[in-house]
C-alpha cells in the first residue's frame, strides 16, 4: 500500500509539471508546492471589434449626420438660424432640433432647407469632402462690381468667407472716375497701392496725390473717396481691414 501510494504521489507530481509546461511561469510555482494542479484551461479570445461581421461581413456604415450639414452649409453662408427658417419655411425650433440632430427631417422638410441653401438635395447625404490643397479662380469666378456713371470698376479679390474682415479688390477708375464710400464700422483701414495711373485719396478731411508704386494707408471709419485725377485710365490694388 506504501509503495502504491508513493507511485501515487509521482504520478501526481508528474501531472503537476505537464500542466505547469502548457503555462508559461507556472513550472517554477509547480515545484514550489507539489501535488497542487495547474489549470490548462486557456483563455477565450478577445471579441473582434464591433464592427466585424461573423463570415468577415463589415457592418454597415453609420447614417449620414444631416443636421451636421445643414449647420455647416448655414454657416458657410453666414445665414442666422432665423433667416435660413424663414427661407425655408420651417420652425426656427425645429431647425434647431434637426441641426443638433435630435430629429430627422422629412424629405419635403429637407427639400424645403436646401433649396434656401442653395444646393441639392443629395449633398446632405455626401460625406464631406477634404479642403483641397490648392483651389484656383479663373477670371470668371471673380465677381465684379460696376459703378458705370461713377467710371468705376471693382474686381472682387478676396473669398467670400472673409467679407466683412478682410477684403481686397483690383479698382480701375476712368478719368474722372470716382469711388465714394460712407464711413465703414469704427476701426476699419484701408490700404491702396497705385498700379498705373495718378489717383487722389481723400479720408478724414486730408488729400493726398499718388502715383504708380505709391502706397496710401488711411482710415475707413469716416467717409472717403478714391479719384482718378490723371489724364488716362488709372488701377489700384485697394485692402480693407475692417475693424
Amino acid at each position: 500500500m506504501a509503495s502504491t501510494g508513493h507511485g501515487s504521489r509521482t504520478g501526481k507530481r508528474a501531472a503537476s509539471a505537464d500542466s505547469a509546461a502548457e503555462v508559461p511561469g507556472a513550472a517554477a510555482h509547480a515545484e514550489a508546492r507539489p501535488g497542487v494542479k495547474t489549470s490548462t484551461r486557456k483563455s477565450r479570445a478577445a471579441p473582434g471589434p464591433a464592427s466585424e461581421l461573423p463570415g468577415g461581413m463589415a457592418a454597415p456604415a453609420a447614417p449620414p449626420r444631416v443636421g451636421e450639414q445643414i449647420q455647416r452649409l448655414r454657416s458657410e453662408r453666414k445665414m442666422t438660424l432665423d433667416e435660413l427658417s424663414r427661407a425655408a419655411g420651417v420652425s426656427k425650433s425645429m431647425l434647431s432640433e434637426i441641426e443638433r440632430d435630435k430629429a430627422n427631417p422629412t424629405i419635403a422638410v429637407a427639400w424645403r432647407l436646401t433649396n434656401a441653401l442653395g444646393v441639392k438635395l443629395d449633398s446632405l447625404f455626401a460625406a464631406p469632402r477634404a479642403a483641397d490643397a490648392i483651389t484656383v479662380a479663373g477670371p470668371h469666378d471673380i465677381p465684379t462690381l460696376h459703378g458705370h456713371e461713377a467710371g468705376y470698376q471693382l474686381r472682387v479679390w478676396g473669398p467670400i468667407e472673409l467679407a466683412g474682415h478682410f477684403e481686397w479688390y483690383e479698382l480701375t477708375l476712368k478719368p474722372g472716375g470716382a469711388l465714394v464710400s460712407a464711413a465703414h464700422e469704427p476701426g476699419t483701414r484701408e490700404h491702396l497701392t497705385v498700379l498705373q495711373g495718378t489717383i487722389e485719396v481723400e479720408a478724414g478731411g486730408a488729400h493726398e496725390r499718388l502715383k504708380t508704386a505709391d502706397t496710401a494707408r488711411y482710415i475707413g471709419d469716416q467717409p472717403h473717396a478714391i479719384r482718378n485725377v490723371g489724364k488716362g485710365e488709372a488701377r489700384a490694388l485697394l485692402i480693407v481691414i475692417h475693424g
